[in-house]
């Protein structure tokens, strides 16, 4: 999909289209925040432009979640920052994300596919891959009549754009849909791997990450063409026999993985970073509000996806971003809210909480299906205790008890 949330804030708001836009920042609903003013919020697609906030008012830590191609024009892009953002386009325009609004837009676009191409992998909100090997003409130009078909009618049912990459497998697929953003097909044939694959960055590949293309460049390889003129041993010296393999593969065009039609998550986690630096004691009660919203949200991604989990664990970022994670596993399988934050709590006592909090997350693990059982009731606080070793540690594991129980438990001032 195309530049999704952003396309999808501009299905409610379309007199900012063609605006530079960016979504990030607080998660208040922007109706909320415009009611708050007085502006009349009941026709979203008429308020005024001046009501809405820039982003050269916003303060914090916020990154950037995805940006119109207006903006992008400014060098925004996802995952950057808010405030290094504002200093390329201080006048585009700052929505908050809506989640629910994303999801309903995704179930709908993947509604479209299926209807017309059922053979079909999820790969996130904005993103599949279709087998059209059995479609009814859908070999017809190359894929191209069908491409178009599946892209018109995304368009009628919804309103939003989309660019098909159409080839062979789906490491090139996956390449080409991005040649030609927005709303572009691209059809690659195996024999416009040299022409069309070759001289792009290296850091196209998908799987080729920032480390591994910073090692590339060591070697004095920029491009796919050089990784493919590159001897096999050279890259498995390099980089391992796994991994050395797959960059020869992925530089030549060759993917056999196939179209997945189902697969069962590992895990399912929840987090957020703060505004500002929060600490244990001194900011107990928005650090315990803060992780039993995150467990109220986790536990309804399980309720709604039909999980129980049976390992739950928690994320922590100090403000010299070391990040510390730690894990509990149950004896039973899990699910409520109450269940989540009980398990997260104890995770907590096994974590030096001296220092301030960037970010907080919780997860849930070792998931297994719910349907067809009955809810039970949570376990005890006996069943839940017991240390389990950190995943990692860049944190110190000294416990500070006192501490931890200040951001579990919100402030019992009858105590004071």
């Amino acid at each position: 999909m195309d530049a999704f949330y952003a396309s999808v804030e501009l299905l409610r708001y379309p007199q900012l289209k063609g605006l530079p836009m960016v979504v990030g920042g607080s998660r208040r609903r922007l109706e909320e925040a415009l009611a708050a003013q007085g502006v009349d919020v009941s026709q979203p697609e008429r308020i005024a432009l001046e009501h809405f906030p820039r982003l050269r008012s916003y303060v914090g830590r916020g990154v950037i979640t995805t940006a119109s191609y207006a903006a992008r024009a400014f060098g925004i892009g996802s995952a950057m920052g808010l405030m290094k953002a504002a200093k390329l386009c201080p006048d585009a325009i700052l929505l908050p994300a809506d989640f629910d609004e994303y999801r309903r837009c995704s179930r709908a676009f993947k509604g479209v596919i299926t209807d017309i191409a059922p053979v079909m992998e999820d790969r996130g909100i904005d993103e599949v891959y279709i087998d059209f090997t059995d479609v009814p003409g859908g070999q017809r130009e190359g894929g191209r009549v069908l491409a178009r078909l599946i892209q018109k009618s995304i368009a009628d049912a919804t309103g939003l754009s989309c660019s098909l990459g159409v080839a062979p497998n789906k490491l090139l697929a996956k390449m080409a849909s991005e040649l030609q953003k927005p709303a572009g097909i691209t059809v690659l044939h195996p024999n416009d791997v040299q022409a069309r694959i070759w001289p792009l960055a290296a850091r196209k590949i998908n799987g080729v990450g920032p480390k591994a293309d910073a090692k590339l460049a060591a070697l004095g390889i920029a491009t796919i063409g050089d990784v493919a003129a590159t001897p096999l041993p050279t890259l498995l010296q390099h980089f391992g026999r796994a991994y050395g393999h797959w960059l020869h593969e992925s530089a030549w065009g060759r993917d056999d993985r196939p179209v997945v039609t189902h697969s069962e998550p590992v895990s399912i986690s929840r987090e957020t970073t703060f505004e500002r630096d929060l600490h244990a004691r001194n900011d107990r009660a928005e650090l315990g509000a803060i992780l039993t919203r995150l467990c109220e949200q986790l536990a309804q991604d399980l309720q709604r996806k039909g999980y129980r989990c049976r390992t739950v664990g928690i994320k922590l970022r100090f403000d010299d971003f070391q990040i510390a994670t730690r894990d509990q596993t149950l004896p039973v399988c899990v699910q409520t809210a109450a269940e989540l934050r009980a398990a997260c709590g104890q995770c907590l006592k096994r974590v030096d909480l001296s220092r301030r909090l960037r970010l907080l997350g919780v997860r849930a693990g070792k998931l297994e299906k719910s349907a067809g059982e009955a809810p039970h009731h949570a376990p005890s606080a006996s069943a839940l205790g017991g240390p389990e070793p950190a995943t990692s540690a860049s944190a110190s594991s000294a416990v500070c008890e006192p501490m931890t129980l200040d951001l579990f438990n919100p402030p019992d001032d009858s105590h004071a």
